[in-house]
């Protein structure tokens, strides 16, 4: 591929290299690290969180409130932060789950994600993304279970 070829978006739209929204989460990112170096380890990085997710459309806002009660019950041992200016749960540091809501990158639904952090390793292939438009009592269930197997 040559450096001028255009890259076309799930809408339809072409664009060159980044799109807005993820130049935005790099910028985020960014400005998380510069506070994180100013503030130390006392920081009240959970309320940024809720904070982040207060400011979520409402349909967003209601899985990511959901989702941050699940983890924290599930998996007590992950503190929850900023991580390119989505909820995220870490571990000494380390991302291990992260919420994406569905308007952060323009997409039709928000994403539960886990990193190569998280012990979910199943054979030679397993899902590290899943799709959330909603959170049943089955799903609540299956997140928790895939919570627990993250940090065990």
């Amino acid at each position: 591929m040559s450096s001028t070829t255009k890259t076309t978006t799930a809408n339809g739209e072409k664009y060159d290299g980044f799109t807005d929204e993820e130049r935005g989460a790099m910028k985020e990112r960014a400005k998380e690290l510069k506070r994180g170096a100013r503030r130390g380890a006392k920081a009240d990085t959970e309320r940024e969180v809720l904070a982040k997710i207060a400011e979520m459309s409402e349909s967003d806002r209601v899985i990511a409130e959901r989702l941050h009660t699940l983890i924290k019950a599930n998996a007590p041992v992950l503190t929850p932060k900023l991580w390119y200016g989505m909820p995220a749960y870490a571990r000494d540091g380390k991302v291990v789950c992260f919420f994406q809501s569905a308007a952060k990158f323009k997409t039709r639904y928000a994403v539960l994600g886990f990193s190569d952090e998280a012990n979910l390793d199943e054979g030679a292939m397993w899902p590290t993304y899943f799709a959330l438009t909603e959170l049943t009592a089955d799903v609540e269930a299956r997140i928790g279970a895939l919570v627990k197997q993250a940090v065990s």
